[in-house]
């Protein structure tokens, strides 16, 4: 029995590449972080769209207090043990009726990283529903090399590049349906993707994509992390300081610096590029 998984749910991420639901939030924690977003929105509408989506924790503390939240990391400590790096982060919104979806893809595709272990945790801040778009995933395709992927740049595709997986086998995929304050945790191998939203309510989950090991190193360049938990006694990323320790100015500085750093490397080769 780990800090916060039964020994079922580490077997289940070892065999099939994921583990769900995990409870980490309770009601009141879901309607403060959804609240505190809306009073962002309210302010300025498109603060969390294209580039906006990404690394929202080094700018805003109630998604930092996500990415650094002791159930989020007790769960992930079961699975990659006591020292946890996070690497970055992203806001998944479809709102209501929307068209856009996630095409099948492996997070680890484009990231570039020297070992096979790192963890994405998904987060849902409103329920996670087949009709909504929740999360699909293909058990077992985190074993292996990565798959093959194309570029499709699909207008409604929200990945980066639309990147998909050629000939994926769709026929023992698992829906991930989540409710507030639930998540997931998948290797960053396994094949998933996400359809529209159907429904007349705005879907809302953040991923932190993903927490590694701090033997873990970025093949290309030097990485950006921050310290989850534990210790770094290797120095293979450059630390990232919290939101709380910079001015406003300065952690949305970072947080464009890193964004444009993140964007060299997922659009690495590609043809063109979005502005997300």
């Amino acid at each position: 029995m780990g800090k916060l998984l039964t020994d079922l749910q580490v077997a289940a991420f070892e065999r099939d590449g994921f583990v769900f639901p995990v409870d980490v939030l309770d009601a009141d924690e879901v309607a403060d972080i959804t609240a505190r977003m809306a009073r962002v929105e309210d302010s300025a509408p498109t603060a969390f769209e294209d580039m906006g989506r990404n690394n929202a924790h080094l700018a805003y503390d109630f998604f930092d207090e996500l990415v650094h939240h002791p159930k989020v990391l007790d769960a992930v400590e079961d699975l990659i043990g006591p020292d946890i790096l996070a690497m970055s982060s992203v806001i998944f919104a479809k709102g209501p009726q929307s068209p856009g979806y996630v095409s099948w893809h492996q997070d680890g595709r484009y990231m570039g990283l020297s070992d096979d272990t790192p963890v994405t945790a998904w987060i849902a801040l409103t329920e996670s529903t087949i009709e909504n778009g929740c999360m699909r995933m293909a058990p077992g395709t985190h074993k292996g090399d990565f798959l093959p992927h194309e570029d499709t740049f699909a207008e409604d595709n929200v990945l980066t590049r639309g990147q998909n997986i050629v000939g994926i086998d769709e026929s023992t995929a698992q829906y991930i349906t989540l409710k507030p304050g639930q998540m997931s945790l998948h290797h960053w191998k396994v094949a998933h993707a996400s359809g529209p939203n159907r429904t007349d309510a705005r879907r809302i989950g953040f991923a932190i994509q993903s927490y590694i090991k701090p033997s873990v190193w970025q093949l290309e360049g030097r990485g950006f992390v921050q310290l989850a938990r534990g210790a770094d006694n290797h120095g293979n990323s450059e630390i990232l300081p919290r939101v709380g320790d910079l001015s406003t100015a300065d952690a949305f500085a970072l947080r464009d610096r890193i964004n444009d750093m993140w964007s060299e490397q997922l659009y690495d080769g590609a043809e063109k590029r979005r502005a997300f």
